[in-house]
């Protein structure tokens, strides 16, 4: 497994370009921002880009979806959210206004996923979730490689802390209860990539995570 994480755009996003070595086919998780920088990693790896997989339609997860798709058009990756974020998703442009920010260029969403599905790339694939309660349509993927299993969080849970449930859809019984009932049956070395911030492991989490 490719595993690239940056940090992108204003709200410090944690983007994740994973691909697979052998096919070199890739996905990129939560393109927030800097679409030049995921580009440039893209081309220097020699991936070829098939999906573009969205934890949740937040601004800062989703802007930089747009260039992404124009850039490469001629093999245009899907774009993969879950149906419940759609308003979120098509009310960008006003999330972008609460923050004094300029609007992204509107992307498209071409496949809904749910809970179970698989995301095949390559010799990979991502396992879906399905964890509301950040956002109605707040998902979390995971990736088993070798012997080690990875859990792309989104803003669901983070190190020592959870994501916020004041926004639009958010609700914080429901991202306890998805937390609770999905994230803390995985092993306890799961290795969990934040939306934001450093990773963790589900293990620390229980111990340690004020939330839980």
């Amino acid at each position: 497994m490719i595993l690239e994480q940056l940090t992108v755009g204003p709200f410090q996003c944690n983007c994740s370009i994973i691909a697979c070595e052998k096919t070199k086919e890739a996905i990129v998780l939560d393109p927030g921002e800097e679409a030049h920088r995921i580009e440039k990693i893209l081309k220097d790896k020699d991936l070829k880009l098939k999906y573009l997989v969205h934890t949740h339609a937040h601004l800062d997860h989703v802007g930089a979806t747009c260039d992404l798709q124009e850039h490469f058009k001629t093999a245009r990756p899907q774009s993969c959210l879950h149906e419940e974020d759609q308003f979120l998703w098509d009310n960008v442009a006003m999330q972008a206004a609460l923050f004094n920010l300029p609007p992204p260029k509107s992307g498209k969403v071409d496949l809904y996923i749910h809970e179970g599905d698989q995301l095949k790339f390559g010799e990979l694939s991502l396992k879906v979730l399905h964890t509301p309660g950040h956002t109605p349509g707040s998902l979390c993927f995971i990736l088993e490689e070798a012997n080690q299993t990875h859990l792309f969080a989104g803003d669901t849970l983070f190190a020592g802390s959870i994501g916020r449930t004041d926004l639009w859809g958010g609700d914080y019984g429901t991202i306890i209860h998805s937390i609770k009932d999905k994230l803390l049956l995985l092993d306890d070395n799961t290795q969990v990539h934040a939306g934001h911030g450093p990773s963790t492991t589900i293990g620390i989490e229980k111990q340690h995570n004020p939330f839980l």
